[in-house]
């Protein structure tokens, strides 16, 4: 029997959906009518026909969403295998910056200026300690990823920040390994963290980027906006840090994980019946147990589209000698200290996403699944159907 998907979710209670909440914005649409039609007769495809047993099976297109739980596995592969080609002899760090419970209801109502303003804290927090001699005095690179919601599709944003455990100096051109293990104290990332994500958030209020929607309505009187500021910045933010990777297998594994992960796999549904909704998740507060959890369908896509980001947000962004603008002259510089020589795109131009997903999963995407010995070749085009859109009436 077929394991339910979201986008059977989607299929079956979008409707009752959208009669209960009312319309939805067209962003939103669009996105559910791509995991709806991803990888179904309604996107077209091909013919495919083993080359050794003359099995036929079709093999439909994508949708490519980055919300699709369908669609990530060849992406997260190519991108994986692109930081490959960039990794450094040293060891790597992660941490993740999380905000105050109650500031979800301001990132959820205003998200790309909300989440713009949690990418500039991180990175100023990162850099600024970096360029600091009492901390460590070089320059550093990393990668910040996004991710805005728990185990339970509730609102959680937070960002994770990888990259080499050290910085390279400059001055006298040399790389300078973090101490202790870890980057930099958590106590000093937590205070520096909230102070530059709080200014920035007041400015963003007062400059009218951020505004106040919804239940958010009862912020405009200034004496309770003021009263939330205040007990924000006596609160103990959260900043989780763990000790640099091993190895570079390692941190590619693990960055396999993070990556392009979407709010919530396919693998944990359990089931969908009686117009409800049962998936598995973590406890975190109870060891980590992995328990399981039951919602109205209603309840389950409402909570699946409260993660569903601005069209044309970066999710992924780099910083410091990591950073596109610069990354061909710092980044350079720092390969050639460790006697490597900066990967050229055109040596990995001719490289397919079938050959990816064979080096870094694991399996062969073309490989018959009838005899097991043959590989599936091309011998006819599916034409696209016609597919009313929106998908909702």
């Amino acid at each position: 029997m077929k394991s339910p998907t979201i986008a059977d979710i989607l299929s079956g209670h979008f409707d009752s959906f959208v009669a209960a909440t009312g319309p939805q914005p067209m962003h939103h649409l669009r996105v559910v009518n791509a995991i709806t039609s991803c990888r179904t007769p309604a996107l077209g495809g091909y013919q495919q026909q083993c080359d050794h047993c003359g099995n036929q099976l079709p093999q439909y297109f994508s949708c490519r969403n980055r919300h699709c739980p369908r669609c990530q596995s060849s992406a997260r592969a190519q991108w994986v295998d692109d930081r490959l080609q960039e990794m450094l002899p040293v060891g790597y760090f992660h941490v993740v910056f999380t905000i105050p419970q109650q500031l979800n209801q301001f990132a959820l109502r205003n998200k790309e200026h909300f989440y713009n303003c949690m990418f500039r804290a991180v990175k100023e927090t990162l850099l600024e300690l970096a360029a600091n001699p009492k901390r460590l005095g070089a320059d550093i690179g990393f990668v910040c990823i996004l991710h805005t919601w728990g185990q339970t599709l509730v609102e959680h944003p937070h960002i994770h920040c990888i990259g080499p455990g050290g910085g390279f100096d400059t001055t006298s051109n040399r790389w300078k390994a973090a101490q202790n293990g870890f980057l930099f104290p958590i106590p000093v990332l937590r205070k520096l963290f909230r102070g530059k994500l709080m200014a920035f958030f007041t400015q963003a209020v007062k400059s009218g980027e951020i505004l106040f929607h919804g239940t958010l309505e009862k912020y405009r009187e200034p004496q309770v906006f003021t009263a939330m500021v205040r007990d924000l910045y006596q609160k103990e933010w959260v900043v989780y840090a763990k000790a640099p990777f091993a190895s570079a297998q390692a941190l590619v594994k693990y960055l396999g994980t993070y990556t392009h992960r979407v709010a919530l796999s396919n693998k944990r549904i359990i089931s969908v019946e009686n117009g409800c909704v049962s998936f598995s998740y973590k406890d975190y507060a109870d060891n980590n147990r992995e328990k399981l959890m039951r919602l109205p369908a209603v309840e389950f896509i409402r909570r699946f589209m409260l993660h569903i980001i601005p069209a044309g947000f970066r999710r992924i962004r780099y910083f410091g000698f990591m950073a596109s603008a610069v990354k061909s002259k710092r980044f350079a510089a720092v390969l050639r200290f460790f006697n490597r020589m900066p990967p050229e795109k055109k040596e990995r131009e001719h490289i397919s996403v079938v050959d990816t997903i064979i080096k870094l999963l694991g399996f062969d995407p073309l490989k018959c699944r009838a005899c097991h010995n043959g590989r599936l070749q091309r011998v006819a085009v599916i034409p696209k159907m016609f597919m009313p859109w929106p998908v909702t009436s």
